[in-house]
């Protein structure tokens, strides 16, 4: 009896140790301990003339899924928004969930509007530097736009980009419609906004960048 008694001891001992400290440990790692990811972006993300599920961020979470399995995805996109409407936006955002990784695609309306480039510089550091706060990875979708402003302010829009994530120390994707944007087959109607078709190399651009901050 007291070999029994002993030998159950022992088993629940080694079971209590192994939720402890990992060991055998077969149940995948939850969305909560991980944290979520969020994409605060505009149309490009909230999938404009798409269904949901044909969106590169719903594609996102499924190879997420596959690949990397505790992390859910956020997200925080709305069509026609802007720099600023992002940062005000995010602070009840930071307070609803613990995000791990944040993907910050704004400002390409803020180009196409031709609002001053310090407004769409500052905003997008303020958004940044509250997710880094938040001790939130962040990775940054660089944009660009037709130059029908001229090149000066094309030009010196795109280096907005660049310039934050130096400043910042955060990870960038130099152009997050790189393939797709200079593709008439993969535009919709109105030019500026990809396709279905598209959406899987848009999940690419961002993957290559966003993949090492898991």
């Amino acid at each position: 009896m007291k070999l029994y008694i002993r030998s159950h001891y022992l088993a629940a001992v080694i079971a209590v140790a192994s939720l402890v400290f990992g060991l055998g440990a077969t149940t995948p790692v939850s969305a909560t301990e991980r944290g979520a990811i969020l994409v605060l972006g505009d149309s490009l993300s909230a999938g404009y003339g798409l269904e949901r599920e044909q969106g590169w961020v719903h594609l996102l979470q499924m190879r997420l899924g596959a690949n990397h399995p505790g992390y859910e995805v956020l997200n925080a996109s709305i069509s026609g928004d802007t720099s600023r409407g992002g940062e005000a936006r995010l602070p009840k955002v930071l307070e609803r969930r613990r995000i791990a990784v944040a993907i910050v695609e704004l400002g390409g309306n803020d180009g196409l509007r031709g609002i001053r480039l310090s407004k769409t510089r500052k905003h997008l550091g303020t958004i940044v530097a509250q997710l880094k706060a938040h001790g939130a990875r962040v990775l940054l979708a660089g944009m660009q736009i037709p130059p029908n402003l001229g090149p000066r302010y094309t030009r010196e829009f795109q280096a907005i980009y660049p310039e934050l994530a130096s400043a910042h120390d955060i990870a960038l994707v130099p152009f997050f419609l790189a393939g797709v944007a200079k593709d008439g087959t993969l535009m919709q109607a109105d030019g500026i906004h990809p396709t279905a078709a598209a959406q899987p190399r848009l999940l690419d651009n961002v993957w290559a960048h966003l993949e090492p901050l898991l």
